[in-house]
């Protein structure tokens, strides 16, 4: 067993271990279960399989065994149980070292491709280790649960071993992140963000799964998951229904907060009347974006505020004399339809001074 591919090379002295442990009967010594553990390491950090090297091991036991002492058959077994053993905690040492450099390097990794902290150059040079090609076009899913997502649970395990099943390493990359997780997949391949959503949503019985648009490059990663990220917080504020967004859909949501100042004048200026009515602002508030959310239909906006529908028909007649503008009216509904949406963006009028 001296072939350099077999891993024969780390078992030197072995055989000698083995002749001078049988020829009294002893144990190792410290120093040679030591020496073993070194080989383990070391033929952990080669690369060989531990089968391999245990097989070796004991193909060398029987080689040594007709030139041995009758009657030390026992000792022979012992000294192999030994040294195996101590090759062994040496082998599964080096490999969890090489696990947690390969864990950390995949965090800094992804740190740096999410935040867009590094080199692009060096980035995508980096990317190829994880199975990533950045000169192809990207789009990042974020999925929300109920509970924070972390490395290793086995809800976040098991999302990622059914995506990977389902498609394979296809320049996919599973990860979390601030309690989240994410999923980086080609671009011209949606199914696997929509597989992703749907394993996500099913695994945690509930959650949000938001999509940015597809980009290239390394820079493109980041800005597609920023567009998911955004879309979750925007969904948030705007109360928007589904487990499943698009950023691609939203985009008229931060156009219309673009300009902020504008907004807030709007808000004032067409809401503002109906802090004079009963109870404030907050139940016509309600009103209207009920009946906008229900597309302007009154008994499904009734249903939603679980209200008759004359109650609501009062109450859209409020919003009319207070603000002057009636919801049922075309012209007049798209300035309170925009002016609503402007109020949930700006968390108004909680937010109000």
């Amino acid at each position: 067993m001296d072939e350099r591919g077999t891993g024969g090379e780390h078992l030197a002295q072995y055989a000698e271990i083995l002749r001078a442990a049988c020829a009294t009967g002893r144990h190792l010594t410290r120093d040679e279960r030591d020496a073993r553990r070194a080989e383990g390491e070391r033929a952990a950090e080669a690369g060989h399989g531990l089968r391999t090297l245990v097989r070796a091991h004991l193909a060398t036991a029987r080689e040594i065994q007709p030139g041995l002492p009758a009657g030390t058959a026992r000792h022979l077994l012992e000294a192999v149980e030994q040294a195996v053993d101590a090759f062994a905690e040496g082998y599964e040492r080096a490999q969890r070292d090489v696990v947690r450099r390969e864990e950390a390097a995949r965090r800094e990794f992804v740190d740096d491709l999410l935040y867009g902290r590094s080199d692009l150059g060096r980035l995508a040079e980096r990317a190829a280790r994880f199975g990533l090609l950045l000169s192809r076009a990207h789009a990042v899913a974020v999925a929300e649960g109920p509970e924070p997502y972390g490395d290793g649970f086995p809800v976040a395990r098991g999302i990622e071993s059914a995506v990977l099943a389902r498609f394979g390493e296809r320049n996919i990359l599973l990860t979390t992140k601030e309690g989240r997780l994410v999923c980086v997949a080609p671009g011209d391949q949606p199914d696997i963000l929509a597989f992703f959503a749907k394993r996500a949503y099913a695994a945690t019985g509930g959650g949000r799964v938001a999509i940015g648009r597809a980009h290239p490059g390394a820079g493109g990663v980041v800005h597609s998951y920023e567009e998911a990220l955004n879309a979750l917080g925007l969904a948030d504020r705007m109360e928007l229904e589904g487990p499943l967004l698009h950023a691609a859909d939203l985009l008229v949501y931060p156009v219309l907060a673009r300009d902020r100042e504008a907004m807030e004048d709007l808000v004032e200026t067409v809401l503002g009347p109906l802090r004079q009515a009963r109870g404030g602002a907050r139940p016509l508030l309600d009103t209207l974006h009920a009946y906008f959310d229900s597309g302007c239909v009154a008994t499904e906006a009734a249903r939603r505020l679980s209200l008759s529908v004359r109650a609501l028909t009062y109450r859209l007649r409020r919003v009319q004399l207070l603000t002057g503008a009636d919801p049922a009216d075309p012209q007049h509904r798209y300035t309170l339809q925009t002016a609503a949406i402007g109020a949930r963006l700006l968390d108004w009028p909680r937010a109000a001074r």
